[in-house]
């Protein structure tokens, strides 16, 4: 599938680059985009010939935040509506609620997140607004050090998205998600690592290297199964609220490996050779 604002290429050992692609415009996020990112991550994206998904912008930004120059409701919403959480809850996937009140970062980090696949962000350059937002859904980020990154909300009138006070806290902290929100200043990447919002630091042009190599060390002689539900269980545990309720999903995740893809690894472990899994992760247990 071809896209308008995005760059989709997959490598011989699974590894795709998503990568942002309106440079003139700092990848700024608009309604395509939008759409785009969600569609990709999908469908294309769950495609079994795809082990992993490392995600990066075009030119010198990452993606510069939401596109304000769009006529109207620049985030695409429907001011007619006066919708109350009931409604939402009850009419999700229904118009208008679907297009014209559900926050548009939200559907792509929900996308992001549901991908049963490690996904690496490779944050080149600015990443402000929804340009941050979008890779907390990312299981891992990796910036180079010329990269800045910015809650910027608060100097808007508007509210962090993209299921980021979900996102945000869980990796950084309560305390530190709110001085960054409050402050909305635009980070370094000194200090996104000293808060423990990125993993590593890169020069710019070993960024993208990095973590396709990362990615690469992710799925090689790796069942995907057990892969996808290693990232369920993980984010499932962050919001659980009992160790028991834990203990049942590893209990049948555990139970479906050990009885597929873990037979192969166990017998490649004792015969001292690579493994050959069948296992797709397009094809999970039920655990939760």
């Amino acid at each position: 599938m071809t896209y308008d604002t995005l760059d989709w290429s997959v490598g011989a050992d699974g590894v795709a680059t998503l990568t942002l692609n309106r440079p003139d415009a700092l990848n700024a996020f608009d309604l395509t985009m939008a759409r785009e990112l969600e569609r990709v991550f999908l469908t294309d994206a769950r495609d079994d010939a795809v082990r992993a998904v490392v995600v990066t912008g075009a030119g010198r930004a990452f993606c510069a935040g939401m596109d304000l120059s769009a006529d109207g409701n620049v985030f695409g919403l429907d001011e007619s509506v006066d919708p109350t959480p009931e409604d939402l809850r009850d009419h999700l996937t229904e118009e208008p609620y679907h297009s014209g009140i559900r926050d548009t970062g939200g559907r792509v980090t929900l996308a992001i997140h549901a991908l049963p696949k490690p996904v690496i962000g490779a944050i080149n350059g600015a990443a402000v607004g929804i340009g941050a937002t979008m890779t907390l859904a990312m299981d891992i980020r990796m910036v180079s050090t010329k990269a800045r990154i910015g809650f910027v909300f608060g100097r808007l009138g508007i509210v962090p998205e993209a299921c980021s006070s979900w996102f945000l806290p869980r990796i950084v902290g309560t305390q530190q998600a709110l001085e960054w929100v409050y402050s909305a200043d635009v980070l370094t990447a000194d200090a996104a690592y000293a808060g423990r919002l990125v993993r590593s630091l890169h020069e710019p042009d070993d960024l993208v290297p990095a973590a396709l190599e990362l990615a690469r060390s992710f799925v090689r002689d790796r069942s995907p199964v057990a892969l996808a539900l290693a990232k369920r269980l993980i984010y499932a545990g962050t919001a659980a609220p009992h160790p028991l309720d834990m203990h049942i999903a590893d209990s049948l995740a555990m139970f479906y490996t050990s009885t597929g893809d873990g037979k192969e690894g166990v017998a490649a472990f004792r015969e001292k050779r690579s493994p050959s899994f069948t296992g797709r992760a397009s094809d999970l247990p039920e655990i939760f």
